[in-house]
């Protein structure tokens, strides 16, 4: 299928020149550029899309996007995807922070209905209370029931577009990459319990390891940011247990985690192993750099929008693999106890 981008590309033009020449943008656009725009269409075959010449006749132009941390480098990323998506079609993004509450994602979707935003975005971890999950679903029908578009980035709601990142999947595969450097003995700083990210992330690990035949790994809970890490690492070494690896279910807890290492003389990887999930800038900036599971977070963000545009009468869930990278904060056991005969 030809797209936008290789219409672009043939006329030598940018992908936002193109999308104002095809897409009926109000922007100006010169007659020997649009020339070159629509003879490049035409010699590829390319077919307009209807909903984007909707959007740029005058049909509202705003997509909502609520995250739960805008200071969290998951969200912020995601939150450039969107916006990057969004400006090649003329579309103006407003972004709203839940802070992880999830009454205000609730009454924030209110307010987006009540002022008539095209499309919402819906990015963060769906928590474990049914009730509120119900209250949500409610407030989404109503705003499609008014011709909104929905799309989530997170886990899956019934009827609602969505990008789902594999957290299961690859957190099991780091286990298993972990457990090829000789570690045997593992701490998982797992986040909140009631949070459907933090609880996927742990099961997957936890489950890879009870397939490796290894012991269970000592949880320690804590909040879903830096300073949760960082709390839940202290707790990890006032225990003294006899862990080689720590595994923080995202980054951002990872960093925490490496700043009360650092604090407490602990060193990363020579006494502790220590990976992440998420694969935030920032780690290519700490030291030791963070082993971590990579997400394309932009890349989901710019998948949503597209989901939200184009969404139908079914909906579709488009799954997200994580790709393990491996980076210093992680060593090989000298000496590792043999896969099942860890105690």
């Amino acid at each position: 299928m030809v797209t936008l981008e290789d219409v672009a590309r043939e006329a030598g033009v940018s992908l936002a020149t193109a999308s104002r020449v095809l897409n009926g943008s109000t922007r100006q656009v010169g007659a020997a550029m649009r020339a070159r725009v629509e003879s490049a269409a035409a010699r590829l075959g390319y077919r307009v899309d209807a909903t984007a010449q909707t959007l740029a006749r005058g049909a509202s132009n705003i997509v909502g996007l609520v995250v739960q941390d805008l200071t969290d480098h998951y969200f912020a990323a995601i939150a450039d995807g969107v916006i990057r998506s969004a400006d090649l079609l003329d579309m103006v993004v407003t972004i709203t922070t839940t802070y992880r509450d999830p009454e205000r994602e609730i009454a924030q979707i209110a307010t987006m209905r009540a002022q008539r935003a095209r499309i919402v975005v819906i990015a963060g971890s769906r928590v474990s209370d049914e009730r509120m999950v119900r209250r949500l679903c409610d407030e989404l029908d109503a705003y499609r029931a008014g011709g909104g578009r929905v799309a989530l980035i997170g886990q899956s709601l019934g009827g609602v577009d969505t990008v789902a990142p594999m957290n299961r999947e690859g957190a099991a595969r780091l286990a298993h990459t972990l457990a090829g450097f000789g570690h045997r003995r593992f701490a998982v700083l797992s986040g909140p319990p009631g949070l459907r990210t933090a609880v996927d992330r742990c099961e997957g690990f936890s489950g890879a390891l009870a397939e490796l035949g290894l012991p269970p790994p000592l949880v320690l809970k804590g909040g879903f940011d830096r300073d949760g890490g960082y709390e839940a690492a202290l707790g990890l070494l006032d225990l003294r247990a006899d862990v080689t690896c720590v595994y923080a279910v995202n980054d951002v807890m990872a960093v925490g985690a490496l700043a009360a290492f650092r604090e407490r003389g602990v060193r990363v990887p020579g006494d502790l192993s220590l990976a992440g999930f998420d694969d935030i800038k920032l780690l290519r900036d700490t030291v030791p750099p963070l082993t971590t599971v990579r997400l394309p977070l932009a890349t989901m963000g710019a998948m949503a929008l597209d989901l939200a545009l184009t969404s139908g009468d079914v909906a579709r869930t488009e799954h997200v693999p994580g790709e393990v990278i491996l980076r210093a904060s992680v060593a090989a056991v000298p000496h590792p106890e043999p896969t099942g005969l860890a105690t």
